[in-house]
C-alpha cells in the first residue's frame, strides 16, 4: 500500500528527525515565537491559550483543596537567598543577577527569581505566630527565571511561566501528607485533562530539590522514549524554617518550628503534550486543554445557506464547547490542513449536499476517521467523539510506556538496552549515588528517574556494582 500523502508537508516526519519534527510543530502551530533574548521565548495566542486552560484546570483543582492564590516579588536580595546553604548552591549557576538600578549600583544584588522559596519563607515569619496560623496553603501563578546554557522551546528557556505552591503545616506528618496529595493532584490531572499516563514515585538524594528532605516526581515518557520530568512536590521538614527562624507557639505552650511543602508545574507541559500526542501531521491536543475543541469548515461556503447553517451549528455547540467557525475566503483544502496542524480534536464539516440531508461530516484528530451524523443530535454525536479522542490518547500512550518500559538484571542487560531501546529501564539499585554517577557515565546519560511508589524485586543485587539492593529504580534519558 503506498504511504499515504500528508496534508501537511512541511512538518520533517517524526521518525527522520524528532528533535526537527519537535521545532515544526511548535513553529508551525503558532504555538510560540523566538525572542531578541537568547533562550527566551515569545508565547503566540493558540500557545498561551493552551496554558491558560491548563492554568484554569489546575487552579480549580488547588482551590478545591483549601489553596489560594498570592503573589511575590521577582527580586531575591542576595543575602535572604543565601540563608539556606543546600538551596542556595544548588541554584546558584542559575540565577541571573541585577546590580544597576536605573544608572545607580546596588549595595546588594538582586537576583531574578529562579524558584520562590525564600521569599515565601521571609513572609511566613511575619504572618505565623500561633498554631492558630496553620496551615498556610499557597499557591503561586508567575514567570522564573534560570539562566540555561542549552534551551528549547516549552522544555526548557530561561525563563518560563509556571505555579509553584508553598505551604506550612504543624507537622512533619501534615506536610508529607501535603506533599503526597499534590503529586497526586498532578498526577490526576495529566491523566484526566492531559490523557497522558505517568510513573510516579520518589527521586533519589542525588537528584532531589535543593534543599527538600524528599522530592517526588511525575514522569511522563515522550514518543521516542525520553522522559521528561513532569511536575514535583517537595516536603522540606523543618529545614527552611530553621533556616529562616520560623517558629509558633504550639497547642502545648512550646514554640516550635513549622513544617514546609513547595510542589509545582510548567509550561514544560505543553511540550510533553507535543510529544506524547503529536504525529507526522503536527499537533494532537486532549479535548479539556485545546483552545478550539471543535473546528466548523463550511464546504461551498459561497452556495446559498451553507455560512448560516455553519452559524447554527456553532450557536449549538458554543454553550459548552470552544468552537470556530472558519468562514475565510482560505481553500477547504488549506482549513482542512491548518486545523489538523493545531491539533484541533474535532473538525465538523458542512457543505450544501449536507445540508440537503440533514446532516454533517465529523472528524476525529486522531484517527482521521469521517462519521456522517444527523443535525438532530450533533451535539451528543460531537461530544461522543470528544470523549473517543481522549480515550484513544489515553490508550496510545499507554501503550507507548508499557512497550517502551524495559527491565535490566545485570549491568551487561542494563547497557545493552539503553544502547538499543528507547525507553525506561527498570533496575535494582544499591542506594549508593556512586552508582548513578557510574550508569550515567557508562550510558552516555541514562539517569535514575524515580523510586516507584510500587516497586518490584526484580533481583537482589544493584545493577551496577552488585552489593546488595534497597530499592528498584526506573531509569531513562531526560529532556
Amino acid at each position: 500500500m503506498a504511504k499515504e500523502k500528508k496534508l501537511v508537508e512541511q512538518i520533517t516526519a517524526m521518525d527522520e528527525d524528532f528533535a526537527k519534527w519537535y521545532t515544526d510543530v511548535v513553529k508551525k502551530a503558532e504555538l510560540m515565537d523566538y525572542s531578541s533574548v537568547k533562550g527566551c521565548m515569545i508565547l503566540r495566542p493558540y500557545g498561551y491559550a493552551i496554558w491558560e486552560n491548563i492554568q484554569k484546570d489546575l487552579d480549580a483543582r488547588f482551590k478545591k483543596t483549601g489553596h489560594e492564590n498570592v503573589y511575590m516579588p521577582m527580586f531575591i536580595p542576595e543575602s535572604l537567598l543565601t540563608k539556606e546553604k543546600d538551596h542556595v548552591e544548588g541554584f546558584a549557576p542559575e540565577c541571573a543577577w541585577v546590580t544597576f538600578g536605573g544608572d545607580t549600583k546596588l549595595t546588594e544584588r538582586l537576583a531574578v527569581r529562579p524558584t520562590s522559596e525564600t521569599l515565601f519563607c521571609e513572609h511566613f515569619k511575619t504572618v505565623i505566630q500561633s498554631y492558630r496560623d496553620l496551615p498556610k496553603l499557597y499557591n503561586q501563578w508567575c514567570s522564573v527565571v534560570r539562566w540555561e546554557k542549552t534551551t528549547r522551546p516549552f522544555l526548557r528557556t530561561s525563563e518560563f511561566l509556571w505555579q509553584e505552591g508553598h505551604t506550612m503545616h504543624e507537622t512533619a506528618e501534615e506536610a508529607q501528607a501535603e506533599t503526597l496529595q499534590m503529586l497526586g493532584i498532578y498526577r490526576d490531572f495529566y491523566l484526566e485533562s492531559l490523557a497522558i499516563p505517568a510513573i510516579t514515585g520518589q527521586k533519589t538524594d542525588k537528584e532531589k530539590f535543593a534543599g527538600a528532605e524528599a522530592t517526588y516526581t511525575i514522569e511522563p515518557m515522550m514518543h521516542n522514549g525520553v522522559a521528561l520530568q513532569g511536575g514535583t512536590s517537595h516536603y522540606f521538614g523543618d529545614g527552611f524554617a530553621k533556616a529562616f527562624d520560623i517558629t509558633y507557639a504550639a497547642r502545648d505552650n512550646t514554640v516550635k518550628y513549622p513544617h514546609q511543602t513547595s510542589w509545582g508545574v510548567s509550561t514544560r507541559m505543553i511540550g510533553a503534550i507535543i510529544m506524547t500526542h503529536g504525529d507526522d501531521n503536527g499537533l494532537i491536543l486532549p479535548p479539556a486543554i485545546a483552545p478550539i475543541q471543535v473546528a466548523i469548515i463550511p464546504v461551498a461556503q459561497h452556495k446559498e445557506g451553507v455560512l448560516e447553517k455553519a452559524a447554527e451549528i456553532k450557536e449549538r455547540l458554543a454553550g459548552n464547547l470552544r468552537v470556530k467557525l472558519d468562514d475565510s475566503e482560505q481553500s477547504t483544502g488549506w482549513k482542512f490542513s491548518q486545523y489538523e496542524m493545531k491539533g484541533v480534536p474535532v473538525r465538523l464539516e458542512i457543505g450544501p449536499k449536507d445540508i440537503e440531508n440533514n446532516s454533517c461530516v465529523l472528524v476525529s484528530r486522531v484517527t482521521r476517521e469521517k462519521k456522517f451524523v444527523s443535525l438532530d443530535n450533533v451535539e451528543a454525536e460531537v461530544a461522543a467523539m470528544l470523549e473517543q479522542v481522549y480515550n484513544e490518547l489515553v490508550a496510545r500512550a499507554s501503550k507507548n510506556l508499557e512497550e517502551k518500559t524495559h527491565t535490566a538484571t545485570s549491568l551487561e542487560e542494563f547497557l545493552d538496552v539503553a544502547e538499543n531501546k528507547p525507553g525506561f529501564i527498570k533496575a535494582m539499585w544499591c542506594g549508593d549515588s556512586a552508582c548513578e554517577d557510574a550508569i550515567k557515565e557508562k550510558t552516555g546519560g541514562v539517569k535514575s528517574r524515580c523510586i516507584p511508589f510500587t516497586e518490584e524485586r526484580l533481583c537482589d543485587k544493584c545493577v551496577c556494582c552488585g552489593k546488595p539492593a534497597k530499592h528498584m529504580v526506573v531509569w531513562g534519558r531526560q529532556y
